[in-house]
């Protein structure tokens, strides 16, 4: 998608009569059936003025031009890209970003500079950086520039003046400056040689046509160096069932080129039934063959980890189930949906309203980008309206768009100590199913270490000496207290308070919010040491585990004693979207905390805030 595409001449001439803008609001309006915010459409006004200026200072009259190029498979924009030849007549394409900045501020991050934004100052990625991974991107997925287009890339702060103690040009962005340059609103002329080198020969309507014309196909040496670094860093080991999932999915792949016939492997599993193993040596197999293969979460925090994990050239494979909108029909080889049960009715963002016809189910997305896809699902993680990736749907969708449907069950238990008992046990107890496990034997220190704590001091504190011991360890809690954002200062607020005991939540999941040092994002919380200071909620809890969790379990589920029935109470819920679903409610808060109480490997504390619900429990277990 982009909303204007054109010869240098004619983006010279639209500014020059002002109707530059029109046309870009009219394309916008077309693709999202709403027009652009006023603060977008001056930024275009006042950018691509500036730029289309120095176009005309260098007579750049025959070269080819796109604004606002959505990268493949992703929401972000590219603002200018403009295509020539160089003086030896090689093709080239340079993206310039365009900053209508003024001023920055140091930041704390590798990547980052303080920039104010509105009211506050927001840590936002140096414009090299930012346009270094566009370019990065953009020539490891599309095949114009995996031939013999060369890509460039710049940004252009046309109203900041100069300034040799800025803190853009901190040392630390020496680097990327130097492969991503950025031009000051000074350095006119520094910049219009940087243009020149790579341009000076025009002609670059051809070069944009073969850019417009190209396909989205991950370059296979990326997609193997990948699959090594992930192979590099997996120590798990395929078990019974699970080694037959990946058996079956290996051969769907690779008999996908002979046949037209689309496949769905759905795969169900409890949590620690090993559902994220599979899929990881799923990508990694697939990857290091060359296959073109994504794996895809409804997650923030589960991507964000991966990421973090496997480093930057792994964004190009560890997606979102909302990324494939404009995808094409068979573009990847494998499409592994972990946490399947978080797809949602559509893929629509806030540009666009569901009457369009942009809003056509994600599932369909998902099952028309691949050939093969994989989800992995478990109807008991449902945990908030909008989520409806459940067993039933997938199968039922996929067949009524004549997908082949193969199912497997994972039954064996990897979590939890592998307990299966104690998965039964609590799903007897929360109601959840009905199973024979309905008394949970505290046994030796060989079990599952389940324990009902006397106060969240308690359970903070034997959290903590586990952790000491070596052990990771997280603490996690119900919904039932407000979540503020930080301070000015980025430090959070304590939010969570139970009598003396005080602590925040985990960071908010907020793009460029400023944070205090030693406070982790939120989609780093599972796994940065520091995490431990803060409390975390189900969002950024489901999907990772940890050696001990420490669950404070409030009073939006409770149990009555006296009725012998579960209720759940919305009244003190602080989660608006699900509070709202009265229906679904108390599925929603069991679904919650099964998933809490589920996150330990070895261990498992609780507190209850309702002390009815905590004799209930009680009554259910017994000493051997």
């Amino acid at each position: 998608m982009r909303l204007y595409q054109g010869s240098s001449l004619e983006f010279i001439k639209d500014n020059q009569q002002n109707i530059i803008v029109e046309k870009l609001s009219k394309e916008f309006f077309k693709h999202y059936r709403q027009n652009p915010q006023p603060s977008e459409a001056l930024s275009w006004k006042n950018s691509l003025k500036e730029v289309s200026n120095i176009f005309d200072r260098l007579k750049f009259y025959d070269h080819g031009i796109l604004l606002e190029y959505q990268l493949p498979l992703t929401s972000k924009r590219l603002d200018c890209l403009i295509c020539g030849k160089d003086n030896l007549d090689g093709e080239n394409a340079v993206i310039i970003e365009l900053k209508q900045w003024t001023e920055t501020l140091d930041a704390e991050g590798d990547n980052e500079v303080s920039v104010h934004w509105g009211i506050e100052y927001r840590d936002l990625l140096h414009p090299s950086s930012q346009v270094g991974q566009y370019a990065t991107y953009l020539s490891s997925v599309h095949t114009a520039f995996q031939s013999n287009i060369n890509l460039s890339a710049c940004a252009y702060l046309h109203n900041y003046i100069y300034n040799d103690k800025d803190a853009l040009l901190k040392p630390k962005f020496d680097d990327v400056r130097k492969d991503f340059p950025v031009f000051f609103k000074n350095q006119e002329s520094t910049l219009e040689q940087y243009l020149l080198d790579k341009l000076i020969n025009g002609d670059g309507l051809p070069t944009l046509e073969k850019i417009v014309n190209g396909n989205y196909q991950p370059s296979k040496k990326l997609m193997i160096e990948v699959g090594n670094v992930l192979k590099s860093k997996s120590p798990y080991v395929l078990l019974d069932n699970q080694l037959i999932v990946f058996d079956k999915v290996k051969s769907l792949v690779e008999n996908a080129a002979n046949t037209n016939i689309k496949r769905a492997v759905i795969v169900k599993g409890g949590p620690g039934t090993g559902k994220s193993v599979i899929a990881l040596h799923l990508l990694t197999y697939f990857l290091k063959q060359g296959k073109i293969s994504h794996y895809a979460t409804g997650s923030k925090a589960f991507t964000e980890t991966f990421r973090e994990m496997f480093g930057k050239k792994s964004h190009d494979v560890f997606k979102y189930f909302n990324n494939y909108q404009e995808a094409q029909k068979n573009t990847l080889d494998l499409l592994i949906c972990d946490e399947a049960h978080r797809i949602r009715e559509s893929s629509a963002n806030r540009f666009q309203k569901k009457t369009t016809a942009k809003n056509v189910p994600q599932l369909y997305e998902i099952l028309k980008v691949a050939k093969v896809s994989v989800f992995f699902i478990d109807d008991n993680q449902i945990v908030r309206p909008g989520e409806i990736g459940s067993i039933a749907y997938v199968k039922e969708y996929a067949k009524s768009k004549n997908v082949q449907v193969i199912e497997f069950e994972l039954e064996s238990q990897f979590r939890c100590n592998g307990s299966d008992g104690f998965i039964n046990w609590l799903n007897n107890t929360l109601a959840i199913k009905n199973t024979a496990n309905v008394i949970w034997n505290e046994g030796d220190e060989t079990t599952f270490d389940f324990r009902i704590m006397k106060s969240p001091i308690d359970l903070e504190n034997i959290i903590n000496e586990r952790i000491e011991e070596g052990n990771t360890g997280r603490i996690v809690a119900g919904f039932c207290w407000p979540w503020s954002e930080p301070d000015k200062q980025g430090n959070l607020i304590s939010d969570v308070k139970i009598g003396d005991y005080q602590k925040p939540w985990n960071a908010k999941p907020i793009n460029n919010i400023k944070l205090a040092p030693g406070i982790p994002k939120a989609s780093l919380w599972a796994t940065d040491p520091n995490g431990i200071n803060q409390i975390g909620c189900v969002y950024t809890a489901q999907g990772f585990e940890f050696d001990y969790v420490g669950v404070i379990i409030g009073k939006d589920l409770v149990y009555n004693l006296e009725n012998s029935t579960w209720s759940g109470n919305p009244n003190i819920s602080h989660d608006h979207t699900v509070k709202r679903d009265k229906k679904l409610f108390l599925d929603y808060m069991k679904n919650t905390y099964k998933i809490l109480l589920t996150r330990g490997m070895k261990g498992c504390y609780v507190f209850f805030e309702d002390k009815e619900t905590e004799l209930f429990f009680k009554s259910r277990m017994e000493k051997i």
